[in-house]
């Protein structure tokens, strides 16, 4: 079964679709979930009312993926660069959990600005 969410912000939304871990498995399960965003570098990231341990952890991810960060218990939406990123290669503050990815145009997600609520539902 394809599980889509939807990342609503102030301005825009995404589509996403969660991958089958355990990590997403427990995120699907506490939806909808609603925060305030962070931003550091092209991260959005925001904690979330779930915890897990490193699962299959990556310490580089993809353009679009959807990360759930154990040590913070945070939801993450990479759409470029982090500060400790290196040409090309996207990597986030620790490994991930990588758990989804964004479907389409993940370029309006520049525009999203700390502090900016935002909402993860059920599609």
């Amino acid at each position: 079964m394809e599980r889509k969410i939807t990342i609503i912000f102030e301005k825009l939304s995404v589509v996403a679709i969660l991958n089958n871990s355990s990590t997403a498995n427990k995120i699907w399960e506490s939806l909808p979930i609603e925060n305030s965003a962070s931003i550091w570098g092209e991260e959005i990231y925001f904690s979330i009312p779930v915890n897990d341990v490193e699962e299959n952890a990556k310490s580089v991810v993809d353009l679009g993926d959807l990360a759930f960060w154990p040590p913070g218990s945070a939801f993450c939406l990479f759409f470029g660069l982090t500060p400790v990123s290196s040409e090309g290669t996207i990597k986030p503050a620790s490994p991930v959990n990588v758990i989804g990815k964004v479907i389409g145009d993940i370029e309006p997600l520049k525009s999203v600005i700390a502090g900016e609520k935002v909402k993860i539902e059920k599609v």
